[in-house]
């Protein structure tokens, strides 16, 4: 801590160090300036945006696609690769595809994915709940 100088001083200061001055907080009062290295200090700053890079997660969103006519084992199946995909920490985006007369009876699309939401309730909040849009029906599971 060197306290208040005026700016050639400080310069002077940092070049007998063979350093440099590195303004720190410019819009602080007085601007606060550090004597450093700023090679070493850029080299630095650049390791600790890589780590911090390195440990964020990227949410990716699966999709799982059915029929409303769904059979038991087949559902089973879907369901098993949801609760992969929600391990892993991705979302998971069920829909129901709708063809012919199917589109008809929407309720049995809504019931599947209903009772998919009831099973994984323990697992998983309702991002989107479920929507029709045009032939299919589409809802967005996240891990809690």
């Amino acid at each position: 801590m060197i306290g208040v100088k005026p700016t050639p001083e400080a310069i002077d200061i940092a070049a007998e160090f063979g350093l440099d001055l590195v303004e720190v907080s410019p819009n602080a009062d007085p601007p606060v300036c550090k004597v450093l290295d700023y090679g070493k200090y850029k080299y630095e700053e650049q390791k600790k945006k890589n780590e911090a890079k390195k440990k964020q997660k990227i949410v990716a969103i699966k999709e799982i696609k059915m029929r409303p006519g769904i059979d038991i084992h087949d559902y089973e199946t879907k369901m098993k690769a949801a609760r992969k995909f929600l391990a892993n920490g991705d979302k998971v985006k069920v829909t129901i595809r709708f063809r012919g007369r199917e589109m008809s009876h929407q309720d049995l699309g809504l019931k599947v994915l209903v009772k998919m939401r009831d099973e994984m309730e323990e697992l998983t909040k309702v991002e989107q709940m479920p929507k029709s849009e045009g032939r299919m029906m589409t809802m967005v599971l996240a891990p809690k």
